[in-house]
Formats: C-alpha cells, sequence, structure tokens
C-alpha cells in the first residue's frame, strides 16, 4: 500500500513564528541598548546625574498627566457646564417671559446673581470663527456643554481677552452676548501646581547634584592616581581614600598594590646590581690575566672581544630588567635631540630628514625616553640609507614616526621581535649589542609612559615605527 508524506509549508505555522520572534527579542534588545550606550555620556558624573534626574522627570510627568488629564479637565468640565447651564436658565426665563421688552430684570439678575454680563445685539450674522488656541481645554469644554444644553448657533471667543470670556448665542430677531470671567468656566489655579512641582524638583537637584559630586570626586581622584602610576609619574602628594566605604577599600588597596609593586622592583634592581657587581669583577680579573699572560696576540684580542662581548651583553640585561623604572619625569626638548640625530646621521653616512609639529617640549622621563628613540632610530641608522622622522605634539599625546629604506620586517615577525631575547637572522637585527632586547626595551619604556609602539609598511619601502606616549 503507497503512502504519501505531507510536506510542510515553507512559511511554518504560529509555532514558528513565534519562536523566530522569541530567538530576535535578544538580538532587538541588545542592539538597543548598543544605541543607547552610543549616545549615553561616557563620564561617570554625567551617567549619575542621568540617574537621578531621569527618574525625577518621568515620575513628573506621569503625575503632571495625571493631574491634567483628571482633575484639571475634570474641573474645567464641571465649571464650564455649570456656566453653560446659567447662560440656559437664562434664555429660558427670555423665552418665557417675553413681555419685558429690553429684559431689563433677566440682565440684573443675571450680573447680580450669577456674575453674568449680558448684552442683547442686534440679529446680525454671526463673527466668523476665530483661530483656535493649540491648547485648549476651555475651549472644547464650553463647545460641548453648549451644544448638549442649548444647541442653537453660537460664537466664542476664549483668546481675545485673558480675563474675560465672550459667548454669543443666535436667538430669534437678536443675538445673546454674554461675557463671563476666565476663572468662573476654567481651572485657573493649575499654574501653581505645576510652580509647587517644578520648584521642588529644583531644590532636589540643588540638593542632589553637590552630594553626588563629593561622592564621585574621590572615585576621579583614585582613577588619575592610577593613570599617573601607569604613566610612571610620581602619585599626587594629597592623594588619600576618601568617600563611601568601597571607593576607600579601593583606594587602600590602590596604595597597597603601589608599595608592592615598587618594592618589587627595587629588591630585582638591589639583586640585579649585586650580581652586575661581582660578574663585571670577574670580567676585570680576566682580563688582567689576558694582559699578564703570555701567548698569541690573536688569542689576546679573541679573549678581549668575547670579554667586551659578554660586559656589553650584561649592561643589556640589567637595562632591561631595570626599566628605567626610577627614574623622574622631566621636560625633554625634542629640538635639540634631534640637532643630536643631525650630528649622528653625518657620522654614519645616513641621509636625515626631521619635523616637528606642536610644542616640541614634551613631559616625560628623559633618560628613559631619550633611549627609547635611540633603540628605534639608531637601527634605522644601521640598516637604512635615509630616515624620516617626524613628530606630532598636541592635544595631550606625542606621535613619533621613523621611515626608513631599509629591508624591513616580515609582517608576521613584526610582533614577535618585541619579546625580550628574541634576534631575527633575516633582513635585520633591532639590537646594537646582539642580545635581542633593544625592541623590547624600547617597547617596556613605552609602556611605562602609558603609551605603545607599532611596527608597519614605509612609504619609502622599509620599515615604520610608530611610537605614542601620552605628553
Amino acid at each position: 500500500m503507497a503512502t504519501t508524506q505531507l510536506e510542510k509549508p515553507e512559511g511554518g505555522g504560529p509555532g514558528d513564528l513565534v519562536l523566530r520572534t522569541l530567538r530576535a527579542m535578544p538580538r532587538a534588545w541588545n542592539r538597543f541598548w548598543r544605541l543607547v550606550a552610543l549616545y549615553m555620556p561616557k563620564r561617570l558624573y554625567a551617567r549619575s546625574l542621568i540617574i537621578v534626574i531621569a527618574p525625577m522627570i518621568l515620575l513628573q510627568s506621569v503625575v503632571a498627566f495625571v493631574f491634567m488629564e483628571r482633575h484639571w479637565q475634570t474641573v474645567t468640565q464641571r465649571l464650564s457646564q455649570a456656566t453653560i447651564s446659567d447662560i440656559a436658565a437664562v434664555i429660558d426665563m427670555m423665552e418665557t417671559y417675553p413681555h419685558d421688552a429690553d429684559y431689563a430684570n433677566i440682565i440684573r439678575i443675571a450680573q447680580d446673581r450669577m456674575q453674568l454680563k449680558v448684552d442683547l445685539l442686534p440679529p446680525d450674522p454671526l463673527p466668523p470663527p476665530g483661530p483656535k488656541p493649540f491648547f485648549s481645554i476651555l475651549d472644547e469644554a464650553l463647545s460641548s456643554e453648549i451644544t448638549r444644553q442649548i444647541n442653537r448657533p453660537f460664537w466664542i471667543d476664549t483668546v481675545g481677552n485673558s480675563n474675560v470670556v465672550e459667548v454669543r448665542v443666535q436667538l430669534e430677531g437678536k443675538v445673546l452676548r454674554v461675557f463671563v470671567r476666565r476663572s468662573q468656566a476654567y481651572a485657573s489655579n493649575t499654574h501653581i501646581f505645576l510652580i509647587w512641582m517644578v520648584g521642588t524638583s529644583l531644590v532636589l537637584l540643588m540638593i542632589a547634584i553637590p552630594f553626588l559630586r563629593n561622592q564621585i570626586r574621590p572615585i576621579l581622584t583614585l582613577a588619575e592616581a592610577a593613570e599617573s602610576f601607569g604613566k610612571g609619574r610620581p602619585m599626587p602628594r594629597d592623594f588619600r581614600p576618601r568617600g563611601a566605604e568601597e571607593v576607600r577599600r579601593a583606594g587602600f588597596a590602590f596604595i597597597q598594590m603601589r608599595e608592592r609593586i615598587e618594592r618589587q622592583i627595587e629588591q630585582r634592581t638591589a639583586m640585579l646590581t649585586g650580581v652586575s657587581h661581582d660578574l663585571r669583577t670577574i670580567l676585570t680579573r680576566f682580563k688582567l690575566q689576558l694582559a699578564l699572560a703570555g701567548g698569541k696576540s690573536e688569542t689576546k684580542a679573541a679573549l678581549n672581544q668575547d670579554i667586551d662581548d659578554m660586559q656589553s651583553m650584561l649592561e643589556g640585561y640589567l637595562s632591561f630588567a631595570r626599566g628605567e623604572a626610577a627614574e623622574d619625569t622631566g621636560r625633554f626638548d625634542l629640538n635639540a635631540y634631534f640637532q643630536k640625530l643631525g650630528e649622528e646621521a653625518q657620522l654614519r653616512g645616513c641621509k636625515l630628514t626631521t619635523t616637528l609639529t606642536g610644542d616640541p617640549a614634551v613631559h616625560v622621563r628623559p633618560n628613559a625616553f631619550a633611549r627609547l628613540l635611540s633603540n628605534v632610530i639608531g637601527n634605522a641608522f644601521r640598516y637604512a640609507k635615509t630616515v624620516e622622522v617626524h613628530a606630532n605634539h598636541g592635544r595631550g599625546s606625542l606621535t613619533v614616526t621613523i621611515d626608513d629604506d631599509g629591508p624591513g620586517i616580515a609582517p608576521d615577525k613584526r610582533e614577535e621581535v618585541f619579546k625580550p631575547f628574541l634576534r631575527l637572522d633575516e633582513a635585520r637585527n633591532l639590537d646594537a649589542s646582539g642580545t635581542g632586547l633593544g625592541l623590547s626595551i624600547a617597547r617596556d619604556i613605552a609602556r611605562s609612559h602609558g603609551g605603545d609602539i607599532s611596527l608597519e609598511d614605509s612609504p619609502l619601502g622599509g620599515l615604520r615605527a610608530v611610537i605614542k606616549v601620552p605628553a
């Protein structure tokens, strides 16, 4: 017996639609919050103000809407209803007692008992409708009540005189004109509620903003101290943990961390200094023994060269481990340094071009920064004939770009050369001493300033080194 299999429609059933909707909701929610984060302020103080102000504005908007919708509109509707009822009663009296030609008694009763100023006009056509205000509950309330209670042609003016409302009703052979005080038909004390609401909000903000600023200031101070420490600058003298308990704990933890790091650096530097002293003593003894010993001059020269290489390597290891971290920040003159570079380029027979944009004085650790530039630019002198150096100092940062026409470095090797003790067997070696520490020391100094070094292709055909540091 043959069987047939029913195929599922391509569009799927209602269950598939629900599943697709549920799966799309998290993605839409994430896109919404990414859009909100894009336009939100980035500073903590501004975001904290939004957290305080936004709920207040939302709450007051809801309260104002409920008040306007329920209280204000309801009160205005009832006042308008009572006013139109009085006008309808005047019309009924005029129609009930038509023997009074000038309706003097009715006009007097309306003015004394109903607070209405009533006039009778000739049976001329009513004026054309005037412009309606953009937002007027009174116009809507009066129009609806006249239509419901009187149901005759009418004309109202709530714009002309701010304190008086004029109503004209077309009667048989005459036009009834009534002047009503606005307060009789309109809830005119609503602005008091709005003033109180806005005034209390301003008072709350005046209290909340200084308090919020005092709570955020310790966090900003802690961030500045951490940033200064990350750039190798001394911590501000007036820094001390303050504020909320969590902020104080973070401040004390930062101070303890900084002290531990400084002690570790001091211990490491002292240990390496001792090791260096011991090794230098041994190397000096080797040199004396070679000077006193006899033998071939070629052999002695080779041994002396080995000793010099060992001493150079020892100095390189010590400099890398020390990292120039103990030096204080100071003023570094780029113009003076570029002049020295010009002299060095002449000695090496290289063509050097230097350009500077911005202030030549930068605030860095002078000796360490000079060594950073010397390691990178000196490498370009060794492997290139043309070197171009451009420095751009502005907006709190310094960017130094070094271009050369040397052999360059392969793209897949550019990140590896920053590793300590790595020496390139091809193209070029970035360390004069042969220890493989030149670029590692340079990056370590750049990062201790809060910056970094990157390698790219140069327009000259060689290597481009980009040094970026805050200054």
